[in-house]
């Protein structure tokens, strides 16, 4: 990890933010000087969260899919940090792996839930005050499975597929503001994610990653804390890929 303090100052939210890539992002945010309010649903998750960063973070146990929840979360960060410059969108569930024939409707609804709307009401619920404070980076999590479509993961490709168009839209809507809006593309990464998912399909995401094995938190990381950074100002509406080479375009 870098020992610069490259966020001295800046105050992020980053969603899903006490476990995997999200708490990878949080700790290294933290690290390099940002204050950081984590969101997560998961209370256990949260309070490890609390004993490993002390001070130096804000917890916010909140269900994204409630537009409601997402408000209060923002005025609540709002008060602990005094402002939001960088948001980091990394809440996100994969549902079941089945066919589109088979595929469960609530299930569906589940994951459109968690890893589209919820992301959206995370994005809209920032806008305003990165555009009052005149700066703001936001950073979404998608996957290479919403380039290229995974098989017997729908909903997760299409939900992730959705998320690059709304980076776009979004990136082009704030790029007279200061506001960057990107997003990275990862191919699997060895996370608790993998509880949710079938050894079968585990095996198939291997077997298309060129360099032959999955990705780390700490790659992955060190690309959305660029995007996070000062120094990402002339891009936005990206699509960054971090796939082993999986990526064909």
């Amino acid at each position: 990890m870098s020992g610069s303090r490259r966020f001295k100052g800046r105050k992020a939210i980053v969603t899903g933010g006490a476990s995997g890539i999200g708490l990878g992002v949080s700790a290294r945010l933290a690290l390099e000087g940002a204050q950081v309010a984590v969101w997560d649903l998961s209370e256990d998750a949260l309070a490890r969260a609390r004993d490993s960063f002390g001070a130096s973070v804000t917890t916010i146990r909140i269900n994204i899919t409630d537009p409601q929840a997402v408000e209060s979360a923002r005025e609540e960060t709002l008060e602990a940090l005094g402002g939001i410059d960088i948001l980091v969108a990394s809440a996100g569930i994969t549902g079941p792996n089945t066919t589109v024939a088979e595929y469960p409707v609530d299930a569906w609804r589940q994951v459109i839930d968690v890893n589209l709307n919820g992301l959206f009401y995370c994005n809209r619920a920032v806008v305003p005050s990165m555009l009052a404070g005149g700066y703001g980076r936001i950073v979404n999590v998608a996957s290479v499975a919403g380039k290229e479509g995974n098989p017997n993961a729908s909903a997760y490709s299409a939900s992730k597929a959705a998320v690059i168009g709304l980076t776009k839209s979004l990136g082009k809507e704030m790029a007279k503001n200061n506001i960057t809006v990107n997003c990275v593309t990862p191919a699997a990464v060895r996370t608790p994610i993998f509880d949710q998912m079938t050894q079968e399909h585990i095996d198939y995401m291997l077997s298309k990653i060129p360099i032959g094995r999955f990705g780390t938190v700490e790659e992955v990381t060190a690309l959305i804390c660029w995007l996070a950074s000062e120094e990402c100002s002339f891009t936005t509406g990206g699509v960054f890929d971090i796939s082993g080479g999986r990526a064909t375009y």
